[in-house]
């Protein structure tokens, strides 16, 4: 069984190596707005699934202790993130483009859709 904190770093080296290739892409080619949109989605939904891994953890241990837990904070702290990327995207439309830090955003949690499917498909 991975541990949550196993399979964030598994995500964090994936999407760094992405990143490599959005900058790559953002300094050789002229859609530059495109890959600087991917750049900003992704760095705010590694920044997203950070959050959703700490608070699942802090979870745990409440669960573990016996402890009452409260759970709206690491929601609304990734919904705000969200409309701050999309701020920063919509504020400078030449430099971000909207639709690619949507994407951006999502990136994350499809490499984590991707990750499990080559986890079950490994050990089933």
């Amino acid at each position: 069984m991975h541990t949550l904190r196993n399979i964030f770093n598994r995500q964090k080296k994936a999407l760094f190596f992405l990143l490599a290739l959005f900058v790559i892409g953002w300094a050789f080619t002229e859609y530059r707005p495109f890959f600087g949109g991917l750049i900003l989605g992704s760095l705010f939904g590694l920044y997203n699934f950070w959050i959703l891994v700490r608070r699942m953890e802090r979870f745990d241990q409440s669960i573990s202790g016996g402890k009452e837990t409260k759970s709206i904070g690491g929601t609304a702290l990734r919904f705000g993130s969200g409309v701050a990327a999309a701020a920063i995207a919509l504020s400078m439309p030449e430099e971000f483009n909207l639709i690619s830090t949507v994407i951006g955003l999502m990136i994350p949690y499809i490499l984590l859709l991707v990750d499990r499917i080559v986890v079950h498909v490994k050990h089933f």
